[in-house]
């Protein structure tokens, strides 16, 4: 369990709920080029882009366990989802496919901790340029390495405007000490990621990836307390739960 300070803090899951289909893009950042980023999904919810997501096989994406969970924390029933791969459009093109299984980590209770969720497609994708998996992580990010998030997430907190094209930007790690000194929380299960103002991940970015050299370290999951601070946004960290991850796609 995350360790937070005696302070209060206003955590903002980055889940874009079906309802109004609130999408859009990464905050600050750059338009993805073709094929930049083959490994990053669109999570559909009957038909609407809600979350982010990552290619790990060919039957299977790692997202946020928020993503796809009830107010009881329980999975949404699998025919809910699809999956949109190989387009930077969150619209058209790719290809889309249907899931057939959702399991969220046994220990997600709606804390910022354990918050990641496997996706078995119904079918295997077929790789291709625009089409690839990720690799898993294994070890912590040194602090001060730069990782790239990217997803569809919206510009800003209460942004109107609904971007259709992937973004991406470029953010630091920094270690868990300083993570609780800025936001309160310490938890080795998080990858806190840093960034100026005015950058960062929004709604809509849930679930999508963070990366570096070339691996996949980290699975979107809040900020605090809005969209583009100079708060660090939390990640689940990948190396933390590759254990788990690797038993359900095993």
């Amino acid at each position: 369990m995350a360790f937070k300070v005696g302070v209060v803090l206003v955590l903002c899951a980055l889940v874009a709920y079906v309802q109004g289909a609130v999408t859009g893009r990464i905050v600050g950042g750059d338009e993805a080029l073709p094929a930049q980023f083959p490994y990053q999904i669109s999570l559909r919810m009957l038909g609407s882009h809600v979350c982010g997501g990552s290619i790990i096989s060919e039957k299977f994406i790692l997202t946020a366990a928020h993503c796809v969970v009830n107010e009881d924390f329980e999975a949404y029933p699998a025919e809910y989802f699809s999956i949109r791969a190989g387009s930077n459009d969150r619209r058209f093109g790719g290809v889309v496919v249907r899931v057939q299984a959702v399991t969220v980590h046994e220990n997600y209770d709606g804390d910022v901790t354990s918050d990641v969720a496997v996706l078995e497609l119904v079918k295997p994708l077929v790789y291709s340029t625009k089409i690839q998996p990720i690799e898993l992580e294994s070890h912590k990010v040194p602090a001060g390495s730069d990782v790239i998030i990217s997803g569809w997430g919206l510009p800003e907190t209460y942004a109107k405007d609904i971007p259709i094209k992937l973004k991406y930007n470029t953010v630091k790690a920094i270690s868990s000490l300083k993570c609780l000194t800025k936001i309160g929380i310490f938890s080795e299960q998080i990858l806190c990621l840093s960034h100026e103002a005015n950058n960062g991940a929004c709604s809509g970015d849930s679930g999508g990836p963070a990366a570096y050299n070339g691996r996949l370290v980290g699975v979107a999951g809040f900020v605090v307390p809005s969209c583009g601070t100079t708060n660090p946004d939390g990640y689940a960290n990948v190396a933390f739960h590759i254990d788990w991850i690797n038993s359900i796609i095993a």
